[in-house]
């Protein structure tokens, strides 16, 4: 098979950007369709990137305090019921256990879409005192939510995820914990995924459930959608108080803790195929790629050529999440299109004349630029590659994000820097929901968020005109 031939198995993203993405899943490996409508199956691949991401992800959580725990997957009707916002948010996309060994429940059970009520019940139980706070856990689990419109990864209906609970002792202690998190956030996204962020507050419409507020990382994918990469909700008292999580203060009072919650899931998966793939594939940043470096031996038949390759292979595995390519059964060729395709940050070739000048040729995935390099400095130099690659990545994706972020001072002029360039649309806000409802009516696009980083673009408001003094940003989302 020739390389033209093997590219034009993946849709132009171009053309068709939702085809593209589905064809990178299934023929990168890192997720199937199942039997069990709107769930997928996370291949190996797949699976060892979400690893990756959450061994970050876990020692910078550690690093603060988090511990992990796990709670039941089952949460009792009586106990979603406790918060009223809370459930009405969720009532839509809960499924619903009612039947159990042959028998029918006293009680109907909820699949976990997200753990607030059980641990606020399980907290009531365990706090007393103000000594036993803060109480900062942390799960790794799966939830389920009935999406009616799923894509993998993105909108799964079983997804993986990690979900912070957390209590404190005072209003402002909770506070910085829900920014501190929302930090650890940004880091993992844009450090190990390359994927620049803009932080910022939810506005009430878009804010979690229960929540009194609700901070974003958001992500532009190449198409100029958004996608909400991680939240951290700052909940106050709002759940603490229905579910009695209160304690013996330091003056000897009974007070109700402050209490937070955070995640992010597997969809940073499709984020990074999103921001990063081209029409040769998906590609991987080094620090989240499940194989750093792949070596392909050409004229893999001559004599020296397969031990060269697995001798390369067992010096460079020992520093790098290395492969070396012994199939047989396919050209070279074709191996470095299947290479790209799976997005391997750099592929080493090596054949009988290269053996013979002592050197190898390296390819990197980013920029296909090819180089040859002495076989004394190959490590240093993969090294360094690995590193310029990682940068460059996020420097591009910055760049596009650049390019795609536009200013607007009407609904109209909204309307269509969308239509023309889609990506981030910031304008000034008065704060009135109508507003933020008329420009999803007019543009299909949401707000964003309110941004840390405010910019005093005009004195009023972009859709109402009234006095404004709130920058916001609109993008049309995943």
């Amino acid at each position: 098979m020739g390389k033209e031939e093997f590219v034009k198995e993946i849709t132009n993203i171009e053309e068709d950007f939702a085809q593209w993405y589905t064809d990178i899943v299934r023929k990168a490996e890192l997720a199937d369709y199942t039997d069990t409508k709107g769930c997928i199956a996370i291949k190996p691949y797949g699976y060892a990137i979400w690893e990756n991401i959450q061994k970050y992800a876990d020692a910078k959580f550690k690093e603060t305090g988090v511990e992990n725990v796990y709670l039941p997957v089952l949460i009792p009707e009586s106990l979603l019921q406790m918060e009223k916002d809370h459930v009405e948010g969720f009532a839509p996309e809960v499924a619903w256990v009612t039947e159990a060994g042959g028998e029918k429940l006293d009680e109907r059970y909820c699949i976990r879409p997200t753990s607030e009520t059980m641990f606020s019940v399980l907290y009531s139980k365990w706090l007393n005192s103000w000594r036993d706070l803060p109480m900062v856990y942390n799960q790794w689990c799966s939830v389920l939510r009935w999406e009616k419109e799923t894509r993998p990864f993105l909108r799964s209906r079983e997804f993986l995820w990690q979900e912070g609970h957390t209590i404190h002792e005072t209003q402002k202690e909770a506070e910085e914990r829900t920014i501190q998190m929302l930090d650890i956030y940004a880091d993992v996204i844009e450090n190990l995924l390359a994927i620049p962020v803009l932080k910022g507050r939810k506005t009430e419409k878009e804010q979690f459930a229960g929540a009194e507020a609700t901070y974003t990382v958001e992500s532009l994918m190449h198409d100029g959608r958004a996608l909400q990469a991680g939240t951290s909700h700052y909940f106050g008292q709002n759940f603490t108080k229905p579910f009695e999580v209160k304690f013996q203060n330091r003056e000897g009072k009974e007070e109700y803790a402050y209490q937070t919650s955070w995640g992010i899931s597997t969809r940073l998966i499709g984020g990074v195929i999103m921001a990063h793939g081209d029409n040769r594939g998906l590609k991987l940043p080094p620090r989240v790629a499940p194989i750093q470096v792949v070596i392909v031996p050409v004229a893999m038949h001559k004599d020296g050529v397969k031990e060269k390759a697995t001798e390369l292979f067992e010096s460079l595995n020992k520093k790098f999440r290395t492969k070396v390519d012994l199939r047989d059964n396919y050209t070279p060729g074709f191996k470095f299109n299947d290479w790209e395709m799976r997005g391997v940050p750099v592929r080493v070739e090596i054949g009988p004349r290269d053996i013979e000048n002592g050197v190898a040729m390296l390819v990197r995935r980013d920029t296909l630029e090819k180089e040859t390099v002495e076989l004394s400095n190959l490590e240093n130099r993969i090294s360094e590659l690995l590193e310029e690659i990682q940068t460059n990545m996020y420097n591009e994706c910055a760049k596009r994000r650049d390019e795609k972020t536009t200013v607007a001072y009407s609904l109209e002029e909204i309307s269509k820097n969308l239509e023309e360039n889609q990506g981030y649309v910031k304008t000034m806000w008065c704060g009135d929901v109508a507003c933020e409802n008329k420009v999803k009516e007019v543009t299909g696009a949401h707000s964003r968020c309110m941004p840390f980083e405010q910019e005093h673009l005009a004195d009023t408001c972009a859709i109402c005109g009234k006095k404004a003094d709130k920058m916001i940003v609109w993008g049309r989302q995943y």
